[in-house]
């Protein structure tokens, strides 16, 4: 029973000093952060524009969604609530040129991270660039520390950009910006 109890208050004092060797270097990292992916789609840059601007049926493709609230339009923007595997989050449209950028940002604010996605489309010779660039800050260290070693701050992203091709029926990989043209 005593060898138990000593293997039990190992363990539980390895999680804490592993929790707070993670705090102690998320303290350190900047909050703030930019990450970029892109993608190849044999699309035209208007018909993805069309399915990345309609949220409200996001949940048919995204496997991350389950469903979409569009809340109208506060201030100018239009909002929209997603209810997914990362919990629920609500978005305003910020910019919007169609066929060619779309900015969305983050409207809640105890989250733990806040921040934006510009989408930039361009037309090349076969389809469309798919270019999302993430400009975030993660307030809380533990999860700022999460995101950098272990989830990588990219995933989001790829997760958007592989469900968007395999939606149009791509096997198309995400990648560096420079690297796809």
């Amino acid at each position: 029973m005593k060898t138990l109890l000593l293997i039990v208050v190992a363990i539980v004092a390895v999680v804490v000093l592993l929790v707070l060797i993670m705090l102690a270097i998320g303290s350190r990292l900047n909050p703030s952060h930019v990450a970029a992916r892109a993608i190849r789609l044999h699309r035209s840059p208007g018909d993805v524009y069309a399915i990345v601007r309609d949220f409200e049926n996001s949940s048919k493709w995204r496997s991350d969604v389950k469903n979409v609230e569009m809340l109208g339009t506060v201030d100018g923007h239009l909002r929209f609530r997603e209810h997914g595997s990362n919990g629920t989050v609500t978005y305003e449209v910020i910019d919007d040129i169609a066929g060619r950028r779309l900015v969305t940002r983050i409207v809640d604010w105890d989250l733990g991270y806040s921040g934006s996605w510009e989408y930039l489309l361009a037309p090349v010779s076969d389809g469309t660039v798919l270019t999302i660039t993430e400009r975030g800050e993660v307030s809380n260290p533990l999860f700022r520390f999460m995101s950098r070693y272990v989830f990588g701050q990219t995933s989001t992203i790829d997760t958007y950009l592989k469900s968007l091709a395999r939606h149009f029926g791509e096997s198309g990989i995400p990648g560096d910006p420079a690297d796809i043209k």
